[in-house]
């Protein structure tokens, strides 16, 4: 039966949470709102209708959403020449597949921006799938991209691990039913990530890889 390793990309893979937070920014700045950077961080990993929804309210000028949305995507485009992998983010991928693990990315990036971040984690040999916000109706924290990356690959929860760095990943896998691992690499609390349903908490890529036979990515 198929075991599957599903990832998130920006935060967990790539160092891009920050990028996204100053291009967000200054598309609201842009839209005449003023929306502090900390709370737009917090908000990173939602898709981009509801970050917009959840930072300017359900009372909001929906009429600006696209306007907001278009002028993120054009200024986060500006880094996808050089968006950055976490430190051993592709060893990673590699050794769990090679442990018999199917690699499934799991993630809001759809078109050029998905393509930019596979390009900096540079594992696509052993990427079975991605599951995109294309491919489903509702978001993270919702279980819809979840249980569709495991549909993708015949997997089922119990034989799922879904490692992430905010704690939308986390209750998204949570209502999905898989185990959750959350990294800190992303910014987010460790208490935070465990509040929201991560089983084990590690600093990054990096020691995930260095601790994964402890880890619930262990080989079995």
């Amino acid at each position: 039966m198929t075991r599957a390793a599903l990832f998130d990309v920006d935060g967990t893979l790539t160092d891009t949470n920050h990028l996204h937070v100053t291009a967000w920014w200054e598309a609201f700045r842009q839209a005449g709102h003023d929306v502090p950077m900390h709370a737009i961080h917090r908000s990173i990993g939602l898709g981009g209708e509801d970050l917009i929804a959840r930072l300017l309210g359900d009372d909001r000028d929906t009429a600006e959403d696209s306007a907001i949305s278009a002028a993120h995507k054009t200024l986060y485009a500006t880094y996808f020449d050089r968006l950055p992998a976490m430190d051993s983010a592709g060893t990673l991928l590699r050794t769990v597949a090679a442990q018999g693990w199917t690699v499934v990315l799991v993630t809001s990036a759809s078109g050029r921006e998905l393509e930019a971040l596979r390009r900096a984690v540079d594992a696509d040999d052993v990427i079975a799938r991605t599951a995109s916000s294309d491919d489903v109706e509702d978001g993270k924290p919702a279980p819809e991209p979840v249980r569709h990356a495991l549909d993708l690959v015949g997997g089922e929860p119990e034989r799922a691990v879904l490692v992430g760095d905010t704690v939308w990943d986390m209750k998204a896998g949570t209502r999905a039913g898989v185990s959750c691992v959350g990294l800190l690499c992303g910014g987010i609390p460790a208490d935070d990530l465990r509040a929201a349903g991560a089983g084990a908490v590690y600093a990054d890529p990096a020691e995930l890889l260095a601790r994964l036979a402890e880890s619930p990515l262990a080989p079995e």
